[in-house]
C-alpha cells in the first residue's frame, strides 16, 4: 500500500470513528434551538452545531444568588448579553462575539469589511471538534459552562469580601432547568467558589463563608427576525437607550446613533384609534410569589395597560400568573421573579 492510499485508509477510518462519537456513549438527548447531550457518567454535555457563522444570543445570569443586597450578586440578575457565532478555524469552533459598538450599515460589502477589521472582536471560548459529519458539528460545552462567566470572584473581591476561586471538585452541571426549547435552549452549573472570607456581608449570608455555592445559567437564544423597526431616541422621551457609531454615514451628519430599547408592538387593524395588539405584551408573575404580595404585583403590573390604552392600543399589556406547564426559562414567556 502506498503511502496515499494509507492517508485516505486512515482519514476515512478516522471520520467513521468521529461520526459514531455520540453513539457509543450513554446519553440522555435534547433537541431544541440546539440539540445537546448530558453524559453522566462524566457529567459533561456534548453540543450540536449545524449552522456556522449565524448569529445568535447569548446571556449568562444567576438562577441563585448570594443573597446580599450590598454584594449584590442577586437571583435571576441577568450578565451581559451578547450576540455571538460559532465559527470553525482548523480542528476547533470558536464562538465569536463581533464588535456590535463600530458598525458600517451599507450595501457596499468592503465598506463594511472595512469597519469589521479596523476594531477587535472578542472569542469567548475556543472548542476541539470532537466529531463532524454532514456539516455538523459536536463540541464539549461543558468548560465553558463551568468557568465564571457572570464575574462572581471579581464582584466578591471588588467588595472587598475576600478572594474566591472555583473549586471544581466541588463544583457540577445542574440539570434541573438545563432544557431545550424550539428557540431557545438553556444550561445550569452549580458553581462553588473557594476562599477566605474578608467582609461581613458575606459572612452574614452563607452558612460556610469560605465555601459560596451558587448556580449560574447560561442562554442561546434566537434572534428575531428583521422586521423590527427601531425608533430614534429623544431625550426628552424619557426612554432607555442603546448606541453605535455608523461609519457609513454620510459626512454632514452625526455618526452615533441612538434608538430607545422598546417591546415590538403593532396593532391589528392599523388605520383604527384604538386597536388590539398583533401580539400583545405579556408578563408571568412568579408561581413562588406569596400573597399578599403576588396580588400586589399583578395589580400594579396591570396599571401600564392604561399607557397604553391612551395611545392607542386595547388590552396591550397584560399580566399573568405563570402556567404550570411552562418553564420561566423558556424565553416565549416574559416572567417577574
Amino acid at each position: 500500500m502506498n503511502k496515499l492510499s494509507f492517508l485516505a485508509l486512515f482519514l476515512l477510518v478516522s471520520f467513521q470513528v468521529d461520526a459514531q462519537f455520540l453513539e457509543k456513549k450513554t446519553l440522555k438527548s435534547y433537541e431544541g434551538y440546539f440539540d445537546f447531550y448530558y453524559e453522566e457518567s462524566t457529567d459533561k454535555i456534548y453540543l450540536k452545531v449545524k449552522d456556522l457563522n449565524t448569529e445568535f444570543l447569548y446571556v449568562n445570569s444567576l438562577a441563585s444568588g448570594v443573597g446580599s443586597n450590598d454584594i449584590g450578586l442577586d437571583r435571576g440578575q441577568l450578565g451581559n448579553e451578547r450576540v455571538v457565532y460559532f465559527q470553525k478555524a482548523g480542528n476547533k469552533l470558536l464562538l465569536i462575539q463581533p464588535n456590535l459598538k463600530y458598525r458600517a450599515n451599507t450595501d457596499n460589502e468592503q465598506e463594511r469589511k472595512s469597519i469589521e477589521q479596523a476594531f477587535a472582536k472578542s472569542v469567548l471560548f475556543g472548542f476541539k471538534i470532537l466529531s463532524e459529519e454532514n456539516n455538523t458539528y459536536v463540541i464539549d460545552l461543558t468548560p465553558f459552562l463551568m468557568q465564571d462567566a457572570h464575574g462572581v470572584a471579581n464582584r466578591l473581591k471588588g467588595r472587598k469580601e475576600g478572594t474566591y476561586n472555583i473549586d471544581a471538585s466541588k463544583s457540577a452541571l445542574a440539570l434541573e432547568r438545563t432544557k431545550a426549547f424550539p428557540k431557545n435552549v438553556e444550561f445550569e452549573a452549580m458553581l462553588t467558589f473557594k476562599g477566605q472570607p474578608t467582609g461581613r456581608n458575606l459572612r452574614s449570608v452563607t452558612p460556610t463563608s469560605s465555601l459560596v455555592t451558587v448556580i449560574q445559567h447560561h442562554s442561546f437564544v434566537e434572534l428575531p427576525d428583521d422586521n423590527y423597526k427601531p425608533r430614534v431616541f429623544d431625550p426628552r422621551s424619557g426612554a432607555i437607550s442603546m448606541s453605535y457609531m455608523d461609519y457609513a454615514t454620510p459626512i454632514q451628519e452625526h455618526i452615533t446613533k441612538r434608538f430607545i430599547i422598546r417591546h415590538r408592538l403593532e396593532k391589528k387593524n392599523p388605520s383604527e384609534a384604538q386597536s388590539e395588539a398583533k401580539a400583545p405584551i405579556i408578563y408571568y408573575l412568579d408561581p413562588g410569589t406569596p400573597e399578599p404580595v403576588r396580588s400586589a404585583l399583578l395589580e400594579g403590573a396591570r396599571w401600564w395597560n392604561e399607557a397604553f390604552d391612551a395611545i392607542g392600543f386595547k388590552n396591550a399589556f397584560q399580566v399573568k400568573m405563570l402556567p404550570k406547564d411552562a418553564d420561566p426559562m423558556d424565553c416565549r414567556y416574559n416572567v417577574i421573579q
